[in-house]
Protein backbone atom coordinates (compact mmCIF):
# COMPACT_ATOMS: atom_id res chain seq x y z
CA UNK A 1 0.00 0.00 0.00
CA UNK A 2 1.29 3.86 -0.70
CA UNK A 3 -0.41 6.80 -0.45
CA UNK A 4 -1.41 7.31 -3.96
CA UNK A 5 -3.30 3.63 -3.89
CA UNK A 6 -4.77 4.87 -1.20
CA UNK A 7 -6.28 8.05 -2.40
CA UNK A 8 -6.99 6.43 -5.40
CA UNK A 9 -9.13 3.63 -3.45
CA UNK A 10 -11.12 6.50 -1.54
CA UNK A 11 -11.88 8.45 -4.48
CA UNK A 12 -13.71 4.77 -5.70
CA UNK A 13 -15.04 4.32 -2.03
CA UNK A 14 -16.68 7.72 -2.27
CA UNK A 15 -17.84 7.79 -6.00
CA UNK A 16 -18.56 4.68 -6.39
CA UNK A 17 -17.60 4.68 -10.11
CA UNK A 18 -14.43 3.79 -11.79
CA UNK A 19 -14.31 6.43 -14.38
CA UNK A 20 -15.23 9.59 -12.37
CA UNK A 21 -12.63 8.19 -9.60
CA UNK A 22 -9.82 8.14 -12.55
CA UNK A 23 -10.80 11.54 -13.72
CA UNK A 24 -10.41 12.85 -9.99
CA UNK A 25 -7.30 11.46 -9.57
CA UNK A 26 -5.71 12.12 -13.19
CA UNK A 27 -5.26 8.38 -14.27
CA UNK A 28 -6.35 6.19 -17.01
CA UNK A 29 -9.33 4.04 -16.03
CA UNK A 30 -6.90 0.84 -16.66
CA UNK A 31 -4.60 2.04 -14.60
CA UNK A 32 -6.86 2.90 -11.50
CA UNK A 33 -8.79 -0.84 -11.88
CA UNK A 34 -5.05 -2.13 -12.07
CA UNK A 35 -4.16 -0.15 -8.47
CA UNK A 36 -7.64 -1.55 -6.91
CA UNK A 37 -6.94 -5.35 -7.94
CA UNK A 38 -3.17 -5.28 -6.50
CA UNK A 39 -4.75 -3.59 -3.09
CA UNK A 40 -7.49 -6.41 -3.41
CA UNK A 41 -4.68 -9.16 -3.50
CA UNK A 42 -1.91 -7.50 -1.25
CA UNK A 43 -5.06 -7.91 1.24
CA UNK A 44 -5.85 -10.93 0.12
CA UNK A 45 -9.88 -9.68 0.16
CA UNK A 46 -12.51 -8.35 -1.95
CA UNK A 47 -12.85 -4.64 -1.24
CA UNK A 48 -15.63 -3.84 -3.87
CA UNK A 49 -18.58 -5.23 -5.71
CA UNK A 50 -18.98 -5.01 -9.04
CA UNK A 51 -21.89 -4.52 -10.67
CA UNK A 52 -22.85 -2.90 -14.07
CA UNK A 53 -24.29 0.27 -11.92
CA UNK A 54 -20.96 0.94 -10.16
CA UNK A 55 -19.29 -0.51 -7.57
CA UNK A 56 -19.43 -0.47 -3.48
CA UNK A 57 -17.48 -0.99 -0.74
CA UNK A 58 -18.08 -4.90 0.89
CA UNK A 59 -18.13 -5.16 4.57
CA UNK A 60 -14.36 -5.11 4.41
CA UNK A 61 -14.24 -2.40 1.93
CA UNK A 62 -16.02 -0.09 4.64
CA UNK A 63 -13.13 -0.88 7.18
CA UNK A 64 -10.79 -0.29 4.83
CA UNK A 65 -12.01 2.88 3.89
CA UNK A 66 -11.43 4.11 7.50
CA UNK A 67 -8.11 3.14 8.11
CA UNK A 68 -7.48 4.70 4.72
CA UNK A 69 -8.61 7.94 5.93
CA UNK A 70 -6.35 8.39 8.80
CA UNK A 71 -3.31 6.64 6.78
CA UNK A 72 -3.35 9.72 4.27
CA UNK A 73 -4.32 12.44 7.05
CA UNK A 74 -1.31 11.40 8.69
CA UNK A 75 0.81 11.41 6.05
CA UNK A 76 -0.13 14.41 4.84
CA UNK A 77 0.34 15.54 8.29
CA UNK A 78 4.27 14.07 8.56
CA UNK A 79 5.08 16.38 5.44
CA UNK A 80 3.95 19.36 6.73
CA UNK A 81 5.21 18.56 10.25
CA UNK A 82 8.48 18.01 8.73
CA UNK A 83 8.53 21.19 6.49
CA UNK A 84 7.30 23.15 9.02
CA UNK A 85 10.04 22.31 11.51
CA UNK A 86 12.31 23.39 8.70
CA UNK A 87 10.87 26.65 8.29
CA UNK A 88 9.76 26.30 4.53
CA UNK A 89 6.12 24.84 5.25
CA UNK A 90 3.18 25.88 2.61
CA UNK A 91 2.35 29.44 2.78
CA UNK A 92 -1.24 29.05 1.94
CA UNK A 93 -4.87 27.81 3.36
CA UNK A 94 -8.15 26.52 2.48
CA UNK A 95 -11.30 27.15 4.63
CA UNK A 96 -14.50 25.83 4.42
CA UNK A 97 -17.73 27.76 5.48
CA UNK A 98 -21.53 27.85 4.98
CA UNK A 99 -22.73 30.68 2.75
CA UNK A 100 -24.21 32.80 5.12
CA UNK A 101 -20.68 32.31 7.82
CA UNK A 102 -18.76 33.27 4.30
CA UNK A 103 -21.62 36.21 3.70
CA UNK A 104 -21.74 37.60 7.43
CA UNK A 105 -18.71 36.89 9.41
CA UNK A 106 -15.83 36.22 6.97
CA UNK A 107 -16.24 38.95 4.13
CA UNK A 108 -14.70 41.07 7.02
CA UNK A 109 -12.31 38.96 8.57
CA UNK A 110 -10.67 37.42 5.44
CA UNK A 111 -9.74 40.63 3.95
CA UNK A 112 -7.92 42.03 6.97
CA UNK A 113 -6.34 38.52 7.27
CA UNK A 114 -4.64 39.17 3.88
CA UNK A 115 -3.45 42.29 5.20
CA UNK A 116 -1.88 41.31 7.97
CA UNK A 117 -0.41 38.12 6.03
CA UNK A 118 -0.31 38.94 2.59
CA UNK A 119 2.37 36.10 2.30
CA UNK A 120 -0.50 33.56 3.34
CA UNK A 121 -2.45 32.57 0.11
CA UNK A 122 -6.29 32.02 1.04
CA UNK A 123 -8.68 30.00 -0.20
CA UNK A 124 -12.23 29.42 0.40
CA UNK A 125 -14.99 26.94 0.18
CA UNK A 126 -18.61 27.42 -0.21
CA UNK A 127 -20.67 24.10 0.92
CA UNK A 128 -23.01 22.14 3.32
CA UNK A 129 -22.46 20.79 6.69
CA UNK A 130 -22.21 17.57 5.41
CA UNK A 131 -19.68 18.84 2.65
CA UNK A 132 -17.39 20.41 5.43
CA UNK A 133 -16.87 17.31 7.48
CA UNK A 134 -16.00 15.06 4.01
CA UNK A 135 -13.75 17.95 3.46
CA UNK A 136 -12.44 17.86 6.29
CA UNK A 137 -11.65 14.10 6.62
CA UNK A 138 -10.25 14.08 2.98
CA UNK A 139 -7.83 16.93 3.18
CA UNK A 140 -9.71 19.10 0.97
CA UNK A 141 -9.41 21.90 3.74
CA UNK A 142 -7.24 22.90 6.89
CA UNK A 143 -10.08 24.91 8.57
CA UNK A 144 -14.25 24.82 8.74
CA UNK A 145 -16.07 28.07 10.43
CA UNK A 146 -19.66 26.81 10.86
CA UNK A 147 -22.30 25.94 13.19
CA UNK A 148 -21.76 22.86 15.21
CA UNK A 149 -24.10 19.99 14.46
CA UNK A 150 -23.36 18.36 18.08
CA UNK A 151 -21.50 15.33 16.53
CA UNK A 152 -18.25 15.37 18.00
CA UNK A 153 -15.07 13.42 16.42
CA UNK A 154 -12.24 12.98 18.55
CA UNK A 155 -10.02 12.79 15.07
CA UNK A 156 -10.75 17.56 15.30
CA UNK A 157 -10.91 19.84 17.72
CA UNK A 158 -14.36 22.30 18.05
CA UNK A 159 -13.47 25.66 19.40
CA UNK A 160 -16.66 27.88 20.00
CA UNK A 161 -16.52 31.31 18.86
CA UNK A 162 -19.98 32.57 19.23
CA UNK A 163 -23.91 31.90 20.04
CA UNK A 164 -25.83 33.29 17.02
CA UNK A 165 -29.70 33.46 17.63
CA UNK A 166 -31.86 31.87 15.58
CA UNK A 167 -35.04 34.10 14.07
CA UNK A 168 -38.53 32.50 13.17
CA UNK A 169 -39.92 34.45 10.07
CA UNK A 170 -43.02 35.13 7.89
CA UNK A 171 -44.09 37.03 4.51
CA UNK A 172 -45.08 40.66 5.53
CA UNK A 173 -48.25 39.68 3.97
CA UNK A 174 -48.97 37.02 7.24
CA UNK A 175 -53.15 37.67 8.01
CA UNK A 176 -53.49 35.90 11.06
CA UNK A 177 -52.20 36.35 14.46
CA UNK A 178 -48.84 35.15 15.14
CA UNK A 179 -48.32 31.66 16.71
CA UNK A 180 -47.73 32.06 19.94
CA UNK A 181 -47.29 28.37 20.83
CA UNK A 182 -45.17 25.03 19.52
CA UNK A 183 -48.68 23.77 18.57
CA UNK A 184 -49.78 26.45 16.70
CA UNK A 185 -46.45 26.52 14.78
CA UNK A 186 -46.84 22.99 14.37
CA UNK A 187 -50.13 23.68 11.69
CA UNK A 188 -48.10 26.01 9.83
CA UNK A 189 -46.60 25.13 6.57
CA UNK A 190 -42.56 25.53 6.70
CA UNK A 191 -39.11 26.42 4.37
CA UNK A 192 -36.59 23.93 5.71
CA UNK A 193 -32.92 23.15 4.64
CA UNK A 194 -32.48 18.91 3.82
CA UNK A 195 -31.81 16.58 6.53
CA UNK A 196 -28.36 16.54 7.69
CA UNK A 197 -27.94 20.40 7.46
CA UNK A 198 -27.21 22.18 11.15
CA UNK A 199 -30.16 24.38 10.18
CA UNK A 200 -32.48 21.77 9.89
CA UNK A 201 -31.18 19.87 12.89
CA UNK A 202 -31.56 23.05 15.25
CA UNK A 203 -35.11 23.28 13.79
CA UNK A 204 -36.07 19.67 14.34
CA UNK A 205 -34.37 19.91 17.75
CA UNK A 206 -36.46 22.92 18.95
CA UNK A 207 -39.80 20.86 18.31
CA UNK A 208 -38.84 17.45 19.88
CA UNK A 209 -37.60 19.16 23.38
CA UNK A 210 -40.94 20.84 23.03
CA UNK A 211 -42.45 17.80 22.56
CA UNK A 212 -44.25 18.65 19.75
CA UNK A 213 -44.77 17.32 16.35
CA UNK A 214 -42.28 18.78 13.49
CA UNK A 215 -44.69 20.66 11.28
CA UNK A 216 -45.26 20.27 7.81
CA UNK A 217 -42.66 20.74 5.49
CA UNK A 218 -44.16 22.85 2.22
CA UNK A 219 -40.44 23.08 0.50
CA UNK A 220 -36.91 21.78 1.21
CA UNK A 221 -33.87 23.97 -0.35
CA UNK A 222 -30.05 23.80 -0.16
CA UNK A 223 -29.36 27.33 1.13
CA UNK A 224 -30.99 29.46 3.59
CA UNK A 225 -31.19 32.75 1.35
CA UNK A 226 -33.66 30.87 -0.58
CA UNK A 227 -35.56 30.34 2.27
CA UNK A 228 -35.62 33.80 3.11
CA UNK A 229 -36.45 34.76 -0.73
CA UNK A 230 -39.64 31.60 -0.88
CA UNK A 231 -40.74 33.26 2.68
CA UNK A 232 -40.84 36.29 1.44
CA UNK A 233 -42.91 35.62 -1.40
CA UNK A 234 -45.60 33.80 0.89
CA UNK A 235 -44.32 30.19 0.39
CA UNK A 236 -44.56 29.18 3.95
CA UNK A 237 -42.14 30.10 7.39
CA UNK A 238 -39.03 29.77 8.19
CA UNK A 239 -36.47 29.39 10.58
CA UNK A 240 -32.87 31.14 9.70
CA UNK A 241 -30.16 32.29 11.60
CA UNK A 242 -31.30 35.69 12.41
CA UNK A 243 -27.41 37.17 11.26
CA UNK A 244 -28.82 35.92 7.60
CA UNK A 245 -31.26 38.91 7.72
CA UNK A 246 -28.68 41.21 8.09
CA UNK A 247 -28.69 41.41 4.41
CA UNK A 248 -32.39 42.53 4.25
CA UNK A 249 -32.07 45.41 6.41
CA UNK A 250 -34.85 47.77 5.00
CA UNK A 251 -36.73 45.12 2.88
CA UNK A 252 -40.77 44.79 3.92
CA UNK A 253 -41.79 42.21 2.72
CA UNK A 254 -40.31 40.12 5.88
CA UNK A 255 -41.79 39.45 9.26
CA UNK A 256 -39.62 38.22 12.18
CA UNK A 257 -42.69 36.69 14.98
CA UNK A 258 -41.79 36.21 18.50
CA UNK A 259 -41.12 32.59 19.54
CA UNK A 260 -42.70 30.65 21.93
CA UNK A 261 -40.04 30.31 24.21
CA UNK A 262 -36.32 31.20 24.16
CA UNK A 263 -34.77 31.44 20.97
CA UNK A 264 -32.53 28.79 19.82
CA UNK A 265 -29.01 29.34 18.62
CA UNK A 266 -26.70 28.01 16.73
CA UNK A 267 -23.05 28.15 18.25
CA UNK A 268 -20.46 29.24 15.66
CA UNK A 269 -17.26 26.66 16.19
CA UNK A 270 -13.61 26.54 14.22
CA UNK A 271 -12.86 22.83 13.80
CA UNK A 272 -9.54 21.24 12.17
CA UNK A 273 -7.88 18.29 12.27
CA UNK A 274 -5.75 17.68 15.40
CA UNK A 275 -2.16 17.41 14.51
CA UNK A 276 1.03 17.02 16.53
CA UNK A 277 2.59 20.01 14.56
CA UNK A 278 0.24 22.80 13.62
CA UNK A 279 0.88 25.01 10.45
CA UNK A 280 1.57 28.48 10.44
CA UNK A 281 -0.82 29.59 8.50
CA UNK A 282 -3.57 27.57 10.40
CA UNK A 283 -1.93 28.87 13.58
CA UNK A 284 -2.13 32.72 12.42
CA UNK A 285 -5.85 31.91 10.93
CA UNK A 286 -6.99 30.18 14.40
CA UNK A 287 -5.65 33.16 16.19
CA UNK A 288 -7.50 35.88 14.11
CA UNK A 289 -10.58 34.35 14.32
CA UNK A 290 -10.36 33.90 17.74
CA UNK A 291 -10.03 37.46 18.55
CA UNK A 292 -12.21 39.25 15.95
CA UNK A 293 -15.60 36.66 15.44
CA UNK A 294 -15.76 36.22 19.13
CA UNK A 295 -16.20 40.23 19.81
CA UNK A 296 -18.87 40.15 17.58
CA UNK A 297 -22.59 40.16 18.95
CA UNK A 298 -25.47 39.62 16.99
CA UNK A 299 -27.24 43.25 16.19
CA UNK A 300 -31.40 43.06 16.95
CA UNK A 301 -33.07 42.10 13.92
CA UNK A 302 -33.87 45.56 11.62
CA UNK A 303 -36.69 43.72 9.98
CA UNK A 304 -40.01 45.22 10.99
CA UNK A 305 -41.26 42.80 14.05
CA UNK A 306 -44.60 41.68 14.76
CA UNK A 307 -46.13 40.58 18.06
Amino acid sequence: MNPHQLKAFLAVARLGNLTRAASEANLAQSSLSDQMQSLEQELGVQLFERSRHGVALTPAGHVMQTYATEIVALNEEAKIAVRTSAGNDDKSLTIGTLETIATEKLAALLPAFRIAHPEIGLTLKIGGSGDLQRWLEDGSIELAITFDRGQKDERFIYRLLSQEPMALIAGANFRALPPVTFAGLSELPFIVTQEGCVYRHLFDKAFTEAAVASPPIATQVDSVATIIRLVAAGAGYGVVPRLALNAYPTRGDLLELPWPGEAPTALLVMVWRRRRVLPLALSLMLAAAQSELQLFRPAGALLRHEG
